[in-house]
Parts: C-alpha cells; structure tokens; sequence
C-alpha cells in the first residue's frame, strides 16, 4: 500500500497489513514532528505534495525496494497538511523473511523518498516559517 493522505496516520492498521507466515521479520520507521531543528523552537510543520507525481514516485520508489530487496510487503503512508509536534509525517512497514532485508528496504525508502519525491516540508518557528532546504 502507497498512500499520501491528510488523515492522522494509523499505525495500527498498518502494522496489521502485510502478514505473512513468510517474514520472520517485520520494521517500522515513523518520521514524527520534532520540536527544534537547527537549534530553533518548532512549532509545527506543514507539508506539500504534487499529489498524483509524488503518488506515482512512491510507486516507483516501493518497486525498486521490491527488486533490490528480499521482502514479503511494503507500506509507505505519509501525510499532508497541517502536523504538531509528536504528530506522525511518514510510516514505512517492511516485511521480510529476514531482519537485515527489511532493515536495508526500509532505510533504501526514507532515503529514496526524502531525496526524489515531489512532498514539501515548511517548518514554522517563533520568529517565522521557512521551507525546509530552502534557507539557514
């Protein structure tokens, strides 16, 4: 499952999809909202999709983890919009039949999905809002 959505996201849920007799293994990442960044006070986030593009990237990003990768299921769920701070951004679930295979998908999609896909982040501070990359 690829997903973008503005809902919070359910961990739950996705901790129970993809169970297979055939992982032995099961990683979750959550990216959450943390309060500094860069030694300034947080906030809270908003981010940005080019919706259908960043859907269709995630895909492309899932498929390759697919290929590279010894794994029963993959699920990629980030969120849009409005997030405070504990809040979470992004939830990768990676099932494999081994540890070290669903340990190097999952770290083969957050780094794959922070460098390529089209999803924006605005940190917003006391002292104003920043995109982030784009500025100290």
């Amino acid at each position: 499952m690829i997903e973008i959505t503005t809902a919070p996201i359910d961990v739950a849920s996705l901790l129970a999809r993809g169970e297979s007799a055939q992982a032995g293994a099961l990683v979750l990442f959550l990216g959450t909202v943390r309060g500094s960044t860069r030694g300034r006070r947080v906030l809270r986030l908003e981010y940005e999709a080019f919706g259908e593009m960043a859907r269709a990237e995630l895909e492309r990003v899932a498929a390759a983890a697919r290929e590279r990768h010894d794994i029963t299921a993959l699920d990629v769920v980030h969120r849009v919009g409005r997030l405070e701070l504990g809040e979470v951004a992004v939830a990768i679930a990676v099932r494999a039949p081994h540890r070290d295979a669903a340990f190097d998908a999952c770290r083969s999609v957050i780094d794959a999905l922070k460098e390529t896909v089209p999803i924006w982040k605005k940190e917003f501070f006391e002292d104003g809002a920043v995109w982030a990359g784009a500025g100290p």
